[in-house]
């Protein structure tokens, strides 16, 4: 297709997910409320305000927190939409077999950041929570506010979906010949200790369980790659 043709077929799929994107949003936002109540589950029977709920210092700090949520919520429910439009435009240029990586890949990618949320989750955030709000308690009664609460559980669990999305960057990285399972194997013990710095960035505590319990999916995940990469490495030859 001429230049011009492209332009009209992006801006085409382009509308179609910003549409997408906005009714996601609407969506989430009638629903805010008990979003709001499912991210703070974790931290909930530490809370020592009355009522045993999280608290707000400024008169717009609950709305922009709602509005945010529906924002990104809105995005989670638009992205297969949007993915599906990205590969519809890309896809007239692509070879079959390119294709279907591609096919195989998008969703995988998804059900990879899935996994990777729901990990921190039910699994890291229990025990992080319990040290950050009930460690010196009997010196400081913890007040939390809801938009600083909110925005950490965002942040992590949006570093936790991305950090499982290795195996994928690997296995993609093996297959065009960047790396092969040699190297990976001898990058190895410095990939272990990527692995703990990279978990002390993410938690937001400083006690070495929490960061372990980060590290070592991260070690097996690195495993994982390397497999992959394996498993890559005769069709190449």
């Amino acid at each position: 297709m001429p230049l011009h043709a492209h332009l009209m077929e992006l801006r085409r799929r382009l509308v179609r997910s910003s549409i997408a994107l906005v009714v996601g949003t609407i969506v989430v936002f009638a629903f805010h409320k008990p979003i709001l109540r499912f991210l703070v589950q974790p931290a909930q029977q530490y809370l020592t305000s009355p009522a045993g709920q999280l608290i707000f210092t400024e008169p717009a700090e609950y709305i922009g927190t709602a509005m945010k949520v529906s924002l990104l919520g809105g995005l989670v429910l638009a992205l297969p939409v949007v993915l599906y439009q990205a590969v519809m435009f890309v896809a007239p240029g692509l070879t079959p077999r390119e294709r279907r990586y591609l096919y195989i890949l998008v969703p995988s990618s998804l059900l990879a950041f899935v996994v990777g949320a729901a990990f921190g989750y039910w699994v890291l955030l229990p025990p992080a929570f319990k040290v950050l709000l009930t460690y010196g308690s009997d010196v400081a009664t913890p007040m939390i506010r809801i938009g600083s609460l909110v925005e950490l559980m965002l942040r992590l669990l949006l570093w936790m979906g991305l950090a499982f999305e290795l195996p994928l960057v690997i296995f993609i990285l093996a297959k065009i010949g960047v790396v092969n399972t040699r190297l990976l194997s001898r990058f190895r013990p410095y990939a272990i200790v990527l692995a703990f710095v990279l978990s002390a960035i993410i938690t937001p505590t400083v006690d070495p369980v929490n960061q372990t319990l980060v590290a070592v999916p991260l070690v097996v995940l690195y495993e994982i790659s390397i497999w992959l990469s394996r498993l890559v490495a005769p069709r190449r030859r």
